[in-house]
């Protein structure tokens, strides 16, 4: 065989062997907590924790999720005013955690 047929049959060796690979890089979405993410103030007594998840490889958007006093979790629109200032407000209190105010 010549060395173009032998480059040729391994390029299509690596293409199809890719095809089967889960996807990298910013755009990979599978990880993400967030689908539906919730404008409105909630009052900080309904509120029993705040975690703040950056934008990363496991998903390309800054997250916040909000327990609130029932147990439930909602994921807050980190791009909300009373959002970022909740945020603004967390970071300053704790600035270990990653600023997502983009």
């Amino acid at each position: 065989m010549s060395s173009l047929t032998l480059m040729l049959l391994g390029g299509f060796l690596l293409l199809a062997a890719a095809q089967g690979m889960q996807p990298l890089g910013r755009g990979y979405n599978r990880r993400c907590l967030c689908f539906d993410l919730e404008s409105r103030v909630i009052p900080p007594d309904k509120l029993r924790s705040v975690e703040i998840l950056p934008s990363g490889p496991h998903c390309r958007n800054a997250e916040v999720v909000a327990q609130l006093a029932g147990g439930e979790k909602i994921c807050l629109n980190h791009r909300a005013p009373w959002v970022r200032r909740l945020v603004r407000f967390i970071l300053e209190k704790e600035p270990h955690q990653t600023a997502l105010l983009h």
